[in-house]
């Protein structure tokens, strides 16, 4: 199991124990919204969350050729599920690179962000932008299409 998966898998399991002791402790009721909570936290912090992530090298070779941003981001991050989500559909057209998964794409942002793997950083023709503004990079992608 990779890091990624690990606070989704540990809401998964606190939110199961919950329930079922208050199933348990007769208030089947409030054990069942409790659960669906859990579980809707849990698939917000995971992975299934984003577009699927290709790695940095292969994200700027086609963001040289389209021109579309590049998204550096990792599963957990408050502010890459924010931009993910006020992005919308159009979050699929940009190139995801998740740093958990890719060295390459840690080593771009740490670059970028005097050492700290802050994200999520967005690569726009070259320049990176730390946790931008889900409009702007809304922008960037209409200018680039």
């Amino acid at each position: 199991m990779t890091r990624a998966w690990i606070l989704p898998m540990l809401l998964l399991v606190c939110g199961s124990l919950v329930a079922t002791m208050l199933a348990v402790r007769g208030f089947p009721g409030a054990a069942v919204p409790l659960l669906l909570m859990f579980v809707l936290l849990a698939g917000l912090n995971s992975p299934l969350t984003f577009p699927r992530s290709i790695g940095a090298v292969e994200a700027q070779r086609r963001s040289a050729v389209d021109g579309r941003p590049i998204v550096y981001w990792r599963a957990g991050c408050t502010y890459c599920l924010r931009l993910r989500i006020r992005l919308g559909r159009s979050a699929r057209r940009l190139h995801w690179v998740d740093i958990w998964r890719d060295p390459a794409g840690a080593s771009v942002v740490r670059a970028a962000n005097h050492g700290d793997e802050t994200v999520p950083t967005v690569v726009v023709a070259g320049r990176p932008h730390v946790n931008p503004d889900p409009e702007w990079v809304r922008a960037q992608l209409s200018r680039s299409t």
